[in-house]
């Protein structure tokens, strides 16, 4: 018997897992409501803006990837492009070389909000009010931090106290930060939702898709689209040491919405994955796959050294054609179709040798030459062990006294008894991001940092398009058919662990007749850092691999004679996964979720 931190829930009523208890409990009490999945995911989504501030908020984003019952696998894109005034000009002007990390520079049109809205509109079934409810509750009548939220605060106290004051008014209330086993309220965010609700029920009348409608309206248009605008036009000081102002405008907020796609998908050994775009770095798990075997039975051995490099080593590769190749650009778009064919896995994977790579070596799909911001060139030049970062590994933002981190976020999946499934990552908008908008109770998000500013890139700062993210959930089909909903907050890191999650289940016996869903979450995790990071200042670590000390240390040992340079790290410290599943054949759900953090929690029946 395989021996887990906790049971992989089963049932057939519903499952929800998240990154937060509260935001997977409130979205079971609308399983049991009569909501379905999508309603249950827009409740869980607000809850976690209160109870997971430092990792996500309104003004943020959410990619979502979801799968209705008899239908077809849709990606809603809750990413929102950079502004119309947000050009490589403009912040070149200002003596900028990267976008900074914090402040309203660094703010992309804000995506999450009007995601959750469209996904309430087309496919839940609740009014505004029933789903916020349990976000308003916690905001106005307070709930029980968890350490890194007031972790996070201290952090950035002297910012907060000197330059960010409406910040220090929310999250320094008498100047003592969020503690645990005390009750902290946000008073101005519960008072924006009730202002919201009540306005778009006096639009939409009693019609629900009305309300919802008028809500959307609110957000572009009315009293918080004014608030948002105002705030970014406020001198800020930011990472670079300077004050700027953001170029966010009314324009902007009033003329984007979120926007469905079809995901890309790849099939691996009798299963269909499936990824946002290459806006995001969801192709980079699959381009993981394409370097793979095409048979389960011809990898390595599971967790065995040989194992082990050859995920680090493909990561590798594919992460430096993330470089290259992704983002939001027109018309070539992002190569997908040539990055994940055979013909160009076979010679990418030739690459791979005994040793560990200390290079960054994007390939040329299509015959196409790669192109990298000459920065990413610089400091893949640097020492072995250049690390800007912080604490390898860390996972958890790492904030700097001026604002600047690493970023993180949260995560969601749910799966009713229709067989309705959904997995989204929400975050930005962080705490730490940029200052509170007073009269909202949350801050702008900082997404267009993940941009460059050297112009001909995919993803060069180009207004009208996506910042490429490093937001990624996934969804997997057998025979056609959806089973299977995961994702992990991290950076940089999500489609690392992800993979490693997905192998798990992929290559080990299943338990009580189904996916080893917790199995899967607790086996020792790992990651490397050698590519240009997606946050600012987007260091690396050329030849880094860092791993949980619960791994075999023979396969440690035996790494470090391959040239990889690891870090060993806490036995929980690699990934923060939630799954949920569904057995078509029999109907059962199931679902877990990660112990690392101590508080990811699943929940169903």
């Amino acid at each position: 018997m395989r021996f887990t931190t906790r049971p992989t829930l089963q049932g057939t009523f519903g499952m929800v897992s998240s990154t937060h208890w509260l935001a997977s409990q409130s979205a079971m009490a609308v399983l049991e409501d009569g909501g379905n999945a999508y309603d249950a995911a827009v409740a869980a989504g607000f809850v976690l803006h209160v109870v997971e501030p430092h990792l996500n908020g309104p003004a943020g984003e959410v990619p979502i990837i979801l799968a209705p019952a008899g239908g077809e696998v849709r990606v809603l894109c809750g990413q929102g492009p950079a502004p119309a005034g947000a050009t490589i000009g403009h912040y070149c002007s200002l003596g900028l070389e990267l976008v900074p990390g914090t402040g309203p520079l660094a703010a992309a049109v804000p995506g999450a909000f009007d995601a959750w809205m469209v996904l309430l509109r087309d496919h839940g079934t609740k009014s505004l009010s029933r789903v916020l409810r349990y976000a308003i509750g916690y905001a106005e009548d307070g709930h029980a931090p968890v350490e890194r939220v007031g972790e996070t605060v201290e952090t950035v106290r002297e910012l907060f106290e000197a330059e960010w004051t409406s910040s220090a008014d929310v999250y320094l209330p008498g100047g003592k930060a969020p503690a645990p086993g005390e009750l902290f309220r946000n008073p101005a965010l519960a008072a924006t939702w009730r202002r919201l609700i009540a306005e778009a029920e006096e639009a939409g009348g009693a019609d629900r898709v009305a309300q919802i409608e008028a809500a959307r309206e609110v957000w572009r248009t009315g009293f918080i689209a004014e608030a948002l605008v105002a705030h970014s036009a406020r001198p800020t000081m930011d990472t670079s040491g300077a004050r700027h102002t953001g170029t966010l405008t009314a324009a902007d907020l009033a003329g984007w919405s979120a926007t469905y796609e079809a995901p890309v998908t790849y099939d691996w050994n009798g299963w269909t994955l499936c990824k946002a775009g290459g806006w995001s770095q969801g192709p980079a798990l699959l381009q993981q796959l394409a370097l793979l075997p095409s048979r389960a039975a011809e990898l390595p051995r599971y967790g065995s050294a040989e194992y082990v490099h050859l995920l680090i080593e493909g990561c590798k590769l594919s992460m430096a054609d993330r470089e290259a190749w992704y983002g939001d650009a027109e018309p070539e778009g992002t190569p997908l179709a040539a990055l994940l064919s055979e013909p160009y896995n076979t010679a990418r994977r030739a690459l791979i040798g005994e040793r560990a790579s200390y290079e960054l070596r994007p390939g040329s799909p299509g015959g196409r030459a790669p192109a990298l911001s000459g920065h990413a060139t610089a400091v893949a030049a640097g020492e072995p062990g250049f690390d800007p970062l912080g604490i390898p590994g860390a996972g958890e933002p790492t904030v700097a006294r001026d604002g600047a981190t690493r970023g993180d976020t949260c995560h969601l999946d749910i799966v009713d008894r229709w067989g309705n499934m959904i997995a989204a990552t929400p975050s930005g908008g962080w705490l730490q991001s940029n200052p509170v908008v007073p009269e909202l109770g949350f801050p702008l998000g900082t997404r267009l940092q993940m941009a460059w500013l050297d112009p001909g890139l995919p993803n060069s700062l180009t207004p009208g398009r996506r910042p490429r993210t490093t937001l990624t959930p996934s969804l997997a089909l057998r025979d056609g058919v959806p089973v299977l909903a995961f994702g992990t907050p991290g950076g940089d890191q999500q489609d690392q662990w992800q993979l490693h999650f997905f192998l798990a289940l992929a290559l080990r016996p299943p338990v009580r007749g189904g996916l080893d869903l917790q199995g899967a979450i607790d086996a020792p995790n790992w990651h490397n850092d050698s590519f240009p990071g997606s946050f600012y200042p987007r260091g690396m670590r050329p030849g880094s691999v860092t791993v949980e000390s619960r791994m075999d240390p023979e396969v440690i040992g035996e790494l470090r004679r391959r040239g990889h340079e690891v870090t060993v790290g806490d036995a929980w410290s690699e990934g923060r996964l939630c799954a949920v599943a569904r057995d078509p054949e029999t109907g059962i759900l199931s679902a877990a979720a990660n112990p690392r953090g101590m508080q990811g929690y699943a929940v169903g029946r």
